[in-house]
């Protein structure tokens, strides 16, 4: 494992503070209605999602991991997802029942990962989390053309389910490894 830095300040982490800055933006784009919405909302989106790669390459790359970056990465990763999906929930894109499911995932995935932090272990991102990102981050994608192509929204519902059970899956495996560590 890179060497965590002091310094805060860095590319990886303007990025990652950039992605938080994007998600209101993001929201307000899905939610009032004007022409070419699902556009500027799916290129913002996918901005986002695209620095949430850059700027773990770059700090893993550059050997400037932070403990501020440790923290606000996984949470700007929360923010992005939960806010879109919610958003999409609203549209009648997506049902509640899905959303809540990968929603509740995340908190309690988060709370699990606080509960180690706070006794000095880390639990690291497992494939299963890496797999259920890819898999949101592509289900937004369509939902969000889902606005403007209709046609697309079976896809993109079949695409949520998908996401659902690798978000539970991932839960699962971060309870196991929660309680290998505990």
């Amino acid at each position: 494992m890179a060497k965590v830095e002091k310094s805060s300040l860095n590319l990886p982490n303007i990025l990652t503070l950039f992605r938080i800055f994007l998600v209101p933006i993001i929201v307000a784009s899905l939610l009032v209605q004007f022409k070419g919405r699902a556009f500027l909302a799916l290129s913002l989106f996918l901005l986002a999602a695209f620095t949430d790669f850059v700027d773990g390459y770059l700090a893993r790359k550059r050997e400037q991991i932070t403990t501020l970056g440790i923290l606000l990465d996984p949470l700007a990763d929360k923010l992005l997802i939960t806010s879109s999906f919610i958003s999409l929930v609203e549209l009648g894109l997506a049902p509640a029942w899905a959303v809540i499911i990968i929603v509740g995932r995340e908190i309690a995935v988060t709370g699990i990962r606080a509960i180690a932090a706070s006794s000095g272990m880390v639990i690291p991102a497992s494939s299963y989390g890496k797999k259920k990102m890819f898999f949101e981050v592509l289900t937004i994608s369509i939902l969000i053309l889902t606005i403007r192509f209709p046609f697309l929204k079976v896809s993109g519902v079949v695409l949520l389910y998908i996401s659902v059970v690798l978000s539970l899956f991932s839960a699962g495996d971060y309870i196991i490894k929660f309680a290998k560590v505990t």
